[in-house]
């Protein structure tokens, strides 16, 4: 009786899909759309606030305030990565599109290290003139790749 109510349910869906006029690849493609699309809305959002601190410092990024905000973009790269993985055959994803993110969440990630790396010597530093241990030399800031990520 289980699989006869399973099949009703199955066969039902099936009608339901064609009364609408689309089919199961188009369901996918559907699904797969809507996925990446809200995945590439919040990477867009962490882009352009970045954009925006570096506007602020004459196109440099400054490490302090760039670091938690390169690993939430190194992050969500993964995510949509791990996404396109996970169902490229049932996306239909090609592989230059799963290609082209993983490397670029592998240069997004070095530059996250790099900059946080140099965020946590500014800060060190910082501490240190604040405790009276080292004189300030008016060194600049190392400064970040610059261009798109």
């Amino acid at each position: 009786m289980a699989v006869r109510a399973d099949l009703k349910a199955l066969l039902s869906a099936a009608s339901l899909t064609l009364a609408l006029g689309m089919s199961v690849p188009a369901l996918a493609q559907s699904s797969c759309e809507g996925d990446i699309s809200k995945l590439q809305e919040k990477r867009m959002g962490i882009l352009e606030s970045l954009n925006k601190l570096s506007e602020k410092d004459n196109g440099k990024l400054d490490p302090v305030a760039a670091c938690p905000k390169l690993r939430s973009l190194a992050s969500l790269e993964k995510d949509i990565q791990g996404y396109m993985e996970k169902n490229q055959s049932w996306c239909n994803i090609p592989d230059e599109a799963l290609t082209n993110i993983k490397d670029t969440q592998s240069k997004t990630t070095k530059i996250a290290a790099q900059a946080c790396n140099i965020a946590a010597q500014v800060k060190k530093q910082q501490q240190q003139q604040a405790q009276g241990g080292i004189p300030t030399f008016n060194a600049p800031a190392p400064k970040l790749p610059g261009g798109p990520l």
